[in-house]
């Protein structure tokens, strides 16, 4: 039997429920479905990202060299504090 719940996203999940007895002899597993992003409305978006460069070594290179002018300002405090808040303050 299917049963389709709709998810918060709007896509259907389906749930296939086993009303076969207990001791009836076992059937080849089914193929697995398809993952989220397999899916087509996924694959052009990840096609997109897999054709972006890993890093923007050019803007790397500029805000190092900004940073080094004293052109871009850094106060190690300020970023110390927002690794901290974005960690939960872990120990």
């Amino acid at each position: 039997m299917r049963i389709s719940t709709p998810t918060p996203d709007g896509l259907a999940v389906q749930r296939v429920a086993d009303s076969a007895p207990a001791d009836a002899a076992e059937a080849p597993a089914p193929a697995p479905a398809a993952t989220p992003l397999q899916s087509s409305v996924m694959q052009p978006a990840l096609q997109a990202m897999r054709a972006m460069p890993e890093m923007d070594q050019e803007k790397i290179d500029m805000l190092r060299d900004a940073l080094a002018k004293g052109e871009l300002p850094f106060d190690p405090a300020k970023l110390a504090g927002l690794i901290q808040r974005f960690h939960g303050s872990e120990q």
